[in-house]
């Protein structure tokens, strides 16, 4: 199958200049990077394409290659050929996940290429209550951590790394193809510039070891479902001293019996009887902080919104308040007594005839509009 023209993979103008080349590459990087897309095989297909348009478009030389050649620049013989360790091959994801995600989140590019620590996400479920108020919560979660025997190195005590022969600790290569000259990771000590010939026993070499850590993690007042926050280096240790990745809990509010959030704004929805719906009065309604008194005018129906201004969240991104919505539901009586029974039917009498039309406005105009429904109908 033909390959899609670099350009057109990372969605960008022939014309593009670096900066914009890179935007497109780590919006589309993080959007399809394999950790995202468990299991995903389409996904992890569109990243190593997206990889390698980006291996090539973002360099100078290779760039001008391809506009001048187009694939066949790179192609067996070609400029980087596969002979010469070429640029199509399989996408490194530990290598880019620390590419990408460092420049976004202030690691940089990593010396030597030693592979930055994985990023780790815990997911934290709230109450309400919680997620309105701010909460510390102490979590437990597995990671890789530095070995404490060799400290990191992952060299058997008493030795230490010793630099690669093949590119002298530079953790780079260069082959010459044509008149080109390109650049590619060591193939002996893959990119780290050091071999370790005796490993340590704990860590058998990788400088790290499987732990489980507790952490306190500080919830800010009015997270919501969705949001993130973001530990720095709590993630799993880098490989041989590199930087360690970052932890993300990730926030889910449980569904609460009384009230809906909305925003900063809740909601909730009050019963209230017949009697004070006709005739008004005062009720009680809940709110977070305790209960308060709302008063209901007379000839109330069943739908009516009332705001409660500042009795719902504070924001976490400002000193912004949200309301709280009672929206009012007139319940039907029940399990009435023969004296309340009597009452209701001496109360439905009087609305009887033409006289009661003023006091069921609604029911009025929606007799008359059936009527004329059917009245239509038989014309």
């Amino acid at each position: 199958m033909a390959k899609r023209d670099f350009y057109e993979v990372l969605g960008v103008a022939k014309s593009a200049d670096e900066k914009e080349i890179k935007r497109a590459y780590k919006r589309l990087a993080m959007k399809y990077h394999p950790d995202r897309n468990q299991g995903d095989k389409e996904s992890e297909t569109k990243f190593k394409e997206i990889k390698e348009a980006y291996e090539i478009l973002s360099d100078a030389q290779k760039r001008a290659a391809y506009d001048q050649y187009g694939h066949a620049a790179f192609e067996q013989g070609g400029f980087g050929g596969q002979g010469g360790g070429g640029f199509g091959g399989g996408a490194d994801f530990g290598d880019i996940f620390g590419d990408v995600f460092g420049d976004i989140f202030g690691g940089g590019r990593r010396q030597q290429r030693a592979a930055r620590g994985s990023d780790l996400q815990y997911n934290m479920e709230l109450t309400l209550e919680e997620a309105v108020r701010g909460v510390s919560k102490e979590i437990r979660i597995p990671t890789l951590e530095i070995c404490d025997k060799c400290h990191g190195s992952g060299a058997k005590e008493g030795t230490s790394a010793e630099t690669c022969s093949t590119c002298h600790g530079a953790g780079q290569v260069h082959l010459r193809q044509g008149f080109f000259t390109v650049q590619q990771a060591c193939p002996t000590c893959h990119g780290r510039g050091k071999i370790i010939k005796e490993p340590c026993s704990k860590c058998h070499g990788d400088g790290r070891v499987e732990r489980y850590k507790t952490l306190s993690v500080k919830i800010p007042a009015g997270v919501d479902t969705g949001d993130r926050i973001r530990l720095s280096g709590e993630g799993e240790a880098g490989e041989h001293g590199a930087p360690s990745g970052d932890l993300y809990v990730q926030v889910h509010v449980r569904q609460h019996n009384i009230f809906e959030r909305d925003g900063n704004d809740l909601y909730c929805e009050v019963p209230i009887n017949f009697a004070i719906a006709a005739l008004g009065g005062e009720i009680e309604v809940p709110t977070l902080d305790g209960r308060v008194k709302l008063k209901i005018p007379a000839e109330t129906q069943t739908g009516k919104m009332f705001r409660m201004k500042g009795k719902g969240v504070k924001s976490v991104r400002s000193n912004a308040i949200g309301d709280l919505m009672c929206r009012v539901v007139v319940e039907t009586p029940v399990k009435l007594n023969e004296k309340q029974k009597e009452l209701i039917q001496q109360l439905g009498e009087s609305f009887g005839g033409k006289s009661g039309e003023k006091n069921t406005p609604r029911s009025k105009s929606f007799l008359d509009g059936v009527k004329k429904f059917f009245d239509d109908l038989t014309k």
